[in-house]
This record gives structure tokens, C-alpha cells and sequence, in this order.
């Protein structure tokens, strides 16, 4: 898979910027002034396409590709568990596989989340999720994102993602609107 297409956008790097490889995983800095394509923007992540190869830049260094990084996430002082559930899906819901324009829940990759309360109204949130192949590259990716992501949302104080292969992954996890999606209903 090249991953650019004719609706890819061009891009110059204004700086330095980490990276992923796409699927390796392997940490890599692309250099000031590297030109390529951007092929996917979703979830706050970037998919770029340079020099034949894949890459994973993540959404603050958004303006290394001259564009916005995510806006901050916001929960009331009063928010419950419930609240707090809601915005740790929608957090999840953030987290795409750089080659698949389908976020983690919708591919049926989530098996379970709970919410901790701690003192002092923190939280510790415990997330099991899945790959759609065990010897994905990109898992330690992945699984690091929503560990990110989650700890952006106030009162989390840490999230522990835990990458389990049991029961295993299959097409019938996925939400229809990813069957649709990828062809598969």
C-alpha cells in the first residue's frame, strides 16, 4: 500500500519532527524542509507519505505540517464517573491505525474500560483492547496513543491499556459503520 492518492495533501516540514514508521513502529526525526503527503488526518494524528514510506506524527507536532495541534479537553468540576466515561470513549474514538481510516472502537478493538476514583477526585482509568493481528507493528503505537489521549482528560491522574489477545480479534467485532466501511457488510 503507497498510501497517497490524488487527494493527498502536499506539505513542506517547517521543523524537525518525530515520527512513526507505518507499520514498523520504529521512532524516527524527519528533517526541516521534507516534502511529502499528508493521506490521513484523524483522530489528532497525522499520516504522511515521504519518500515511498508511511508515517505516524502525532497531533502536537501539528505545526511542523503547518496545522492546528487538538484543542485541549475541557470536563466540569462536577463531572461524574459517567461523564468521565463518556469523554474516555470519545478519547478512544480519537485513536486510528495509520493505515485504516477507522477508529479503535469502531474496529471492535476495545473489550473493556472501568474508571478508578482515587483521593482528591482523580482517576485511574484501565482499558483492554486488541490489534486486528498480533504481530502488528504498530501496537506499542497504538497502545500508547490512547494511554496519551486518555491522560489528557482531566482528574485522570494515569491510564493503564493493557494490550490483550483474548477472546481474538475478528470482523464480527466490528461496529457496521466500519463493516460499511471497509466493504465487509
Amino acid at each position: 500500500m503507497s498510501g497517497f492518492s490524488l487527494s493527498s495533501e502536499p506539505f513542506t516540514l517547517t521543523r524537525d519532527c518525530s515520527a512513526v514508521m507505518v507499520p514498523q513502529g520504529e521512532s524516527v526525526t524527519l528533517p526541516a524542509g521534507q516534502v511529502g503527503y499528508i493521506t490521513q488526518a484523524l483522530g489528532g494524528s497525522f499520516t504522511v507519505y515521504v519518500e515511498g514510506n508511511l508515517f505516524r506524527i502525532a497531533g502536537n507536532d501539528a505545526d511542523a505540517l503547518d496545522k492546528e495541534p487538538p484543542p485541549p479537553l475541557e470536563l466540569a468540576a462536577d463531572a461524574s464517573d459517567a461523564d468521565v466515561e463518556k469523554l474516555i470513549w470519545q478519547q478512544l474514538r480519537t485513536v486510528f491505525d495509520p493505515e485504516i481510516p477507522i477508529n479503535v472502537v469502531e474496529l471492535g478493538l476495545v473489550y473493556d474500560v472501568s474508571v478508578e476514583l482515587l483521593a482528591h477526585d482523580q482517576r485511574k482509568i484501565y482499558v483492554k483492547m486488541t490489534l486486528t493481528a498480533p504481530g502488528c507493528g504498530m501496537g506499542d503505537v497504538l497502545i500508547d496513543d490512547a494511554r496519551t489521549k486518555l491522560e489528557l482528560i482531566p482528574t485522570v491522574v494515569e491510564a493503564d491499556v493493557d494490550l490483550v489477545f483474548d477472546p481474538p480479534w475478528n470482523h464480527s467485532m466490528m461496529s457496521d459503520a466500519a463493516k460499511l466501511e471497509t466493504g465487509m457488510l
